[in-house]
C-alpha cells in the first residue's frame, strides 16, 4: 500500500493512505531521515521511501500553485 507522511508528531508519522484514512506508525519503523510529503511503500511490513513518487508529487503541486496564482 501507499501512503503521504501527513505530519511527524513527536515519534510518531501520521500517514494518509491511498483511500484517504491516517495511520500513526512509530518513527522507528519506518526508514531514516523520512519527512513530511515524503511518499512511502509498505509491503509485508517493510517501508521504503518512494523518491520518484514524491518528486512526481511535489512537481504537480507545484504547477498547480503557479498556475493558481498566475
Amino acid at each position: 500500500m501507499r501512503y503521504i507522511v501527513d505530519r511527524l508528531e513527536g515519534d510518531v508519522a501520521v500517514l494518509e493512505r491511498d483511500d484517504l484514512e491516517f495511520v500513526d506508525v512509530p518513527l522507528s519503523r519506518l526508514p531514516e531521515g523520512v519527512r513530511r510529503h515524503d511518499c512511502l511503500v509498505e509491503k509485508d511490513g517493510e517501508w521504503r521511501l518512494d523518491p520518484d513518487r514524491t518528486e512526481a508529487r511535489k512537481r504537480r503541486i507545484d504547477k498547480k500553485m503557479r498556475d493558481l496564482f498566475r
